[in-house]
């Protein structure tokens, strides 16, 4: 994990060879992130969002022209008192971490955050979504925003999938990774999960004879299963689902992206609610 330096701790860094530099740099790779239990978000907006929201950050580094700038200087300021560090930077050096030629003004380094499998306890029509081996990290990214959108409550990853921590899922959820808990299981954990769950689980099969809108999802917790892109639903976890349901379509295409029908259901899932919530 990259270290946390002592509170009031700010350095101006020109240099690419510094070592706190290159420990961010790596975290563009999965190994290094899973090593530093840390991830990256780009943007002031996002960090701000992670910091309201009670985000552990480690880092905070801006370029230089964001100095004198208020809202960044306050950012700096949350970051030291959380005992972070903040680095002043160059803009060659933002454009090598972020890996753009055009970077945000600034970058935050978090700690990764995992909800367990065994804390999450659906109640009411609260509304989950798993995704069996998902491959696309703007996908999972799509996925995640979208999941915060409709107030759905959080999302399993089943088997060998993207990291949500990576730094294009990240930018993909435009700052609801910071909002939308997030849990990990293997098919075996998900299964055995799946047997006490309170509600309906529901998954899109390219076999599934019913309509996915004439379907009561409202009154109840509901689990939406989402297979893989190029796969779908592998027999077991299909076998697992109360109702499987079918997306007509009246085109050539054969399917949908993985997550513009994550995003078609959730909305009919959340139908109701939204209604409700839109007239409150």
């Amino acid at each position: 994990m990259i270290e946390r330096r002592a509170v009031g701790q700010v350095k101006e860094i020109t240099s690419l060879a510094n070592p706190v530099v290159k420990d961010i740099r790596a975290l563009a790779m999965k190994k290094f992130r899973d090593q530093q239990n840390a991830f990256m978000a780009e943007g002031l907006k996002l960090v701000i969002d992670a910091l309201d929201l009670g985000w552990t950050i480690n880092t905070l580094v801006f370029a230089k022209s964001g100095k004198g700038n208020a809202a960044v200087e306050k950012v700096a300021a949350r970051t030291v008192a959380a005992g972070g560090l903040v680095l002043q930077v160059t803009e060659k050096v933002l454009a090598a971490i972020t890996r753009r030629g055009n970077p945000q003004m600034v970058v935050g380094v978090f700690e990764q955050r995992w909800t367990a499998l065994k804390d999450i306890r659906p109640k009411g029509d609260d509304v989950y979504v798993a995704l069996d081996r998902v491959r696309d990290p703007g996908n999972l990214g799509t996925v995640l925003r979208t999941v915060d959108a409709v107030g759905a409550k959080g999302v399993i990853l089943i088997g060998d999938t993207t990291d949500p921590f990576s730094v294009e899922t990240v930018r993909a959820t435009m700052g609801s990774i910071f909002a939308v808990p997030v849990a990990r299981a293997t098919e075996e954990q998900f299964l055995a999960w799946r047997k006490g769950f309170p509600g309906m689980v529901a998954g899109t099969h390219l076999k599934g004879a019913v309509d996915y809108r004439s379907v009561p999802y409202a009154g109840k917790p509901v689990l939406l299963l989402m297979g893989n892109e190029q796969q779908g639903l592998p027999d077991a976890l299909a076998a697992c689902c109360d109702r499987l349901v079918r997306i007509p379509q009246a085109g050539r295409a054969d399917s949908l992206n993985l997550a513009v029908a994550t995003g078609v259901m959730l909305f009919e899932v959340r139908r109701d609610a939204l209604v409700i919530e839109d007239r409150a």
